[in-house]
């Protein structure tokens, strides 16, 4: 394994864009085999184009579950240095579910980071799509779900990957902004007592244990998960905006308000905030158009120095 991450390029590219599939996914685009024992990693897939930023391809060792993460960084215009986003995507209790996901792709957000001066790295996390591995994020029976555990087990991927970009030639060594969407969203909010590293945290349609037996608004014990978000808030000194859709048929408006109102109550330094409803599923608002969310973002960015 190279010494130092600012040499781990794999590929470059252009922007890959595909359709909805898999909780806010799209296109799978697999990355060169990766370092770790006994591991591999698809090959890279050709290259689409689009006029969006440009593209790397990378692999990020992640230790402790044994696996290297897929991931890419999209920069910016320049020659930077560039303040970090990542973007930490959504996941499922369906092992079916996760072994056919897409590479996880946000066109709208990535694009609109990038244009404020954001290089985007986004990272698959064990478990899901092509490259596999195991899955830690598990939040147990949906009777007596472990959701804290499940938080932090995102936690320590999003963790790793965050490691990472932030060593990567051309980044600026400014704490990042971390973007989680659903799951992603939950499993950023276990980071939010790391100041040195992290400016700010969004947490988009942030939960689990939502749509149990695909049901709209059928959710698995929303009063542990309403526990868990306080236990999450103990500590947590990163500025956070959690943003949700009232049409969001994981997370409805009551319960998403329940969990901002535990969260803040332990401390967390937090604002929520609901928007009307979107078209199609509200849980999909991190794959909506830029005039959805971007009012919401760029006021909570202004607001934290961002």
């Amino acid at each position: 394994m190279p010494a130092s991450p600012r040499h781990r390029h794999i590929l470059s590219g252009r922007w890959f864009v595909g359709g909805l599939a898999f909780l806010l996914s799209s296109a799978l685009l697999g990355c060169s085999p990766t370092a770790m024992p006994g591991r591999t990693v698809a090959p890279a897939e050709a290259l689409l184009e689009t006029d969006v930023g440009a593209r790397d391809l990378f692999t990020i060792p992640y230790v402790e579950a044994g696996v290297a993460m897929r991931a890419q960084l999209f920069r910016p215009a320049g020659a930077g240095p560039f303040r970090l986003a990542l973007i930490a995507h959504g996941s499922a209790q369906s092992p079916a579910a996760r072994a056919q996901a897409d590479f996880p792709q946000f066109p709208a957000l990535a694009a609109w980071l990038n244009r404020r001066g954001y290089a985007v790295l986004i990272a698959e996390r064990p478990g899901h799509g092509r490259a596999g591995g195991p899955y830690r994020e598990d939040q147990g029976p949906c009777l007596s779900p472990d959701y804290l555990g499940s938080a932090r087990a995102t936690a320590g991927a999003i963790a790793a990957a965050l490691a990472f970009g932030l060593d990567l030639e051309g980044i600026s060594n400014a704490p990042a902004l971390v973007i989680g969407n659903s799951a992603g969203g939950w499993g950023a909010l276990a980071l939010a007592g790391d100041r040195a590293r992290i400016g700010a945290i969004i947490g988009i349609a942030a939960g689990r244990g939502g749509r149990n037996l695909g049901r709209a608004e059928n959710n698995c014990a929303p009063d542990r998960l309403v526990a868990a978000a306080g236990a999450l808030g103990t500590g947590a000194g990163v500025p956070t905006l959690l943003l949700y859709a009232e049409n969001d048929s994981y997370f409805a408006p009551a319960l998403a308000r329940e969990l901002a109102a535990a969260y803040r109550g332990a401390g967390a330094d937090a604002e929520f905030v609901l928007l009307p409803p979107i078209k199609g599923d509200g849980h999909a608002l991190a794959l909506a158009p830029e005039a959805v969310w971007a009012g919401a973002l760029d006021a909570f960015l202004a607001r934290n120095g961002l």
